[in-house]
């Protein structure tokens, strides 16, 4: 088709005369362009355009993360902060607001570490908590400070302020102190104290978690009596701030509630010497706290015996000596024992779900336990627990409900009740649980004990 368009063009072109046209063009001119040739060209500049991208001036490289230039090394870092703490002086304020202002220009997620060592020893630390000689350093910071509870309150706030500007400090912070407690041993007395003063605050405060605590129990800083004596000034600044159910609740938390006897080495982890340190230094309610603390893990054991021994069918002379050992060993009072035997006995049987079997059940069940139950029943403010103890389960169990009296009735002809207690009871000692439904079941029961002791107290004056 290109050529036949080609040839008809070619054909159509007007012939060639002796004279020139005036409207020629020029001999040199190029040769008139013909479809073919446009439609080639067109085609061809279509191609270019395809294969031609555009692309931006200049170049760029792709480059690592870790090879890109920081815009502060570690000592340029320590260099600008401990520069600032200088200029503002021993202003706490001051101080606050320029670590405030700094956070927007300096790198404090990079260089977390360094810079709470600056605020807490006044420079970078070396391994063991010795600071770099060849650093800058500086006096306004927590070592240098005066060694007093009014002091480390005001570096607390520095403290509190920074990290709630930035949140992402806390976990630094906190990785920063568990540090600080393992180099203990490199610190100074003076550091020392004012470090556990410091660190109490902050728990007290919620700055910090009470997990940090963890590194107190360092083989070395336990031997060497530190932690002990780190533990006596953190702790007071601690209660001082909140009280001791608040600290005892943080060490719940965390499970350190029953390891703070830890503190000391092994051949020193006895109640007696935890409760003469920490009472000596000031800390009574700690000492009762932890002394607490172990009564209830004893009568938890305890409990946890008694249930083995019974569904094991062991002899009551067996459990008696047992329990009686226990007794003495863990300062567990009678009273105490009592309601951990009751305990123990109403859990080892399955009781029936209909109310009209389940006291027959019951009967049967205690008489065979009375025994038992009697030998730690020889006061009288011990049958009056049991008597309290009877009446709360009672009425937490529906079932056992119109069984209260019975059991009364039977723990009475098996001598572990007296007359004394249950009147005291029925007086005025009750529990205001369904005291009107165990109070009118026991009416008849206390008339016909009243009657007894009044006809006894007149047959022993006849006698007279």
């Amino acid at each position: 088709m290109f050529q036949r368009l080609a040839g008809e063009e070619s054909a159509a072109a007007p012939p060639q005369t002796a004279f020139p046209d005036l409207f020629a063009p020029p001999a040199n001119a190029p040769a008139p362009r013909t479809f073919l040739s446009c439609l080639q060209s067109r085609v061809s500049f279509m191609n270019n355009q395809k294969q031609q991208k555009p692309t931006l001036s200049g170049q760029r490289f792709k480059t690592r993360k870790r090879d890109e230039k920081e815009r502060f090394d570690p000592t340029q870092f320590q260099d600008c902060i401990i520069q600032g703490l200088n200029e503002t002086g021993s202003d706490l304020e001051a101080v606050a607001k320029f670590l405030d202002a700094s956070g927007a220009k300096l790198d404090y997620r990079r260089y977390a570490e360094t810079l709470f060592d600056i605020l807490v020893a006044g420079g970078m630390l070396a391994p063991g908590g010795t600071l770099a000689d060849d650093m800058m350093h500086t006096d306004v910071c927590v070592f240098a400070a005066q060694e007093d509870l009014e002091t480390m309150q005001a570096f607390a706030q520095v403290f509190n302020k920074l990290i709630r500007r930035y949140k992402y400090l806390e976990k630094g912070f906190e990785d920063e102190v568990k540090k600080l407690l393992l180099f203990l041993k490199g610190f100074s007395e003076s550091e020392r104290n004012k470090l556990a003063m410091l660190t109490g605050i902050l728990l007290a405060n919620g700055t910090l978690n009470a997990s940090i605590l963890n590194s107190l129990y360092n083989e070395n800083l336990v031997k060497e009596g530190v932690s002990a004596a780190f533990a006596v000034k953190l702790f007071k600044s601690w209660i001082n701030e909140k009280d001791i159910n608040a600290v005892a609740a943080s060490l719940r938390k965390v499970n350190m509630d029953n390891r703070l006897m830890e503190l000391f080495p092994a051949n020193k982890q006895s109640l007696e010497h935890f409760t003469k340190y920490f009472t000596d230094a000031g800390l009574k309610e700690l000492s009762e706290y932890v002394r607490n603390q172990q009564s209830i893990g004893a009568r938890k054991e305890l409990q946890k015996e008694l249930q083995e021994q019974m569904s094991r069918g062991d002899p009551f002379k067996d459990i008696i000596l047992y329990v009686k050992e226990e007794m003495k060993k863990n300062n567990i009072s009678e009273q105490t024992v009592i309601g951990i035997i009751w305990s123990s006995v109403m859990s080892t049987v399955e009781w029936n779900k209909k109310e009209e079997l389940v006291a027959e059940q019951a009967i049967k069940h205690l008489k065979q336990y009375s025994p038992l139950l009697a030998a730690f029943t020889t006061q009288g403010q011990s049958e009056l627990t049991l008597l309290l103890k009877i009446q709360e389960y009672c009425y937490d169990n529906i079932h056992f409900m119109k069984a209260f009296q019975k059991i009364v009735v039977l723990f009475y002809k098996a001598e572990v009740l007296s007359e004394e207690p249950i009147l005291k009871w029925y007086k005025d000692a009750h529990l205001a649980k369904g005291k009107s439904v165990f109070l009118e079941q026991m009416k008849k029961f206390v008339e016909w004990l009243k009657n007894a002791e009044e006809e006894s107290e007149s047959e022993t004056e006849e006698g007279d």
